[in-house]
C-alpha cells in the first residue's frame, strides 16, 4: 500500500507564493488530524509522499471537497482574512494520506501547481 496526500489550491484567487505555501500548510496538518495511527505512521514511514494541484474556482474545489469527503480523510481550509483574502474564503483542501491508486482515480484531471 502506497500513501499519498493531495493538496488542492485555488489559482483564481491569486494568492501569493508565501500565502500558497501557508494555505498548503494548514491544510495538510488538518488532513492529517483525520487519519488513524497507523495511516499516519505507516505514511511517515513512506517519506510523506504528497502533491499540490491546483483547481480555477470555488464552485470546482466544493465539489471536489464534497466527493472526496464521502471516502478519504479531507480537510477544508477557510482563510481567517488577515492578508490577502477575505476572511471566510476557502483557498484550498487536502485530501489523505491515503491509498494513492484511489487519489490518482480522483485528482487525475487536475494540473500541478
Amino acid at each position: 500500500m502506497t500513501l499519498k496526500q493531495a493538496i488542492i489550491i485555488r489559482t483564481d484567487l491569486g494568492m501569493g507564493r508565501g500565502k500558497i505555501a501557508a494555505q498548503s500548510a494548514h491544510a495538510s496538518v488538518a488532513a492529517l488530524e483525520k487519519v488513524t495511527t497507523v495511516a499516519y505512521n505507516a505514511w511517515v514511514a513512506q517519506g510523506m509522499k504528497k502533491i499540490v494541484l491546483r483547481i480555477g474556482s470555488k464552485k470546482e474545489l466544493l465539489d471536489l471537497f464534497m466527493q472526496a469527503k464521502k471516502k478519504f480523510p479531507t480537510a477544508l481550509i477557510k482563510d481567517a482574512g488577515h492578508t490577502q483574502v477575505k476572511p471566510g474564503t476557502p483557498t484550498c483542501i487536502s485530501i489523505g494520506p491515503t491509498e494513492e491508486i484511489d487519489l490518482n482515480l480522483l485528482t487525475n484531471d487536475l494540473k500541478l501547481l
